[in-house]
């Protein structure tokens, strides 16, 4: 199957330029991950490269920032590698499947915790905004459901009109 493809790719002139051009988006984004620290490498990619420019997208803004420093070092190891060019442009693309947010584990007072927070709000006054702090927070560790809306320390159950 590939055979057959590759054939036709190298027959059509526009195919054959954009077979070439993958080829050397593909070369320079290898270039690129064996330039940069590994952290870095895995957060950035290779976009196009046009006259000599290179266009890289980096995963976040603090990964494009500290591209931009190795800037003068990355067009050093490209000359090196035979791929000369005239600069490099950063720009941050956002993978919207990563910015979900991961789901929220359940935090659990561990009974030490409880006893230890017990004590400290019989220290305090009643009226202490610390004490009805540390109240709130004991309520909510009581919850067997971890998920279970937060009801306030003293807050009546709402009877259904009848």
């Amino acid at each position: 199957m590939a055979a057959p493809l590759q054939r036709y790719l190298e027959h059509g002139d526009t195919l054959a330029r954009l077979q070439d051009h993958a080829g050397r988006l593909l070369r320079a984004q290898s270039i690129l991950v064996s330039l940069l620290p590994p952290p870095l490498g895995e957060h950035c990619a290779v976009a196009n490269l046009k006259q000599g420019a290179l266009v890289v997208f980096a995963a976040n803004g603090a990964t494009a920032a500290r591209v931009r420093q190795l800037v003068p070092t990355l067009l050093d190891g490209f000359a090196a590698a035979g791929v000369p060019l005239r600069e490099i442009k950063l720009k941050v693309r956002i993978d919207q499947g990563a910015v979900q947010a991961a789901p929220r584990t359940p935090r659990v007072l561990t009974d030490a915790a409880r006893v230890s927070l017990e004590a400290l709000a019989a220290s305090l006054p009643t009226d202490a905004p610390l004490r009805s702090s540390i109240d709130r927070l004991l309520e909510r560790g009581r919850h067997d459901d971890p998920s279970a809306p937060f009801k306030p320390p003293g807050a009546q159950a709402r009877k259904a009109p009848g």
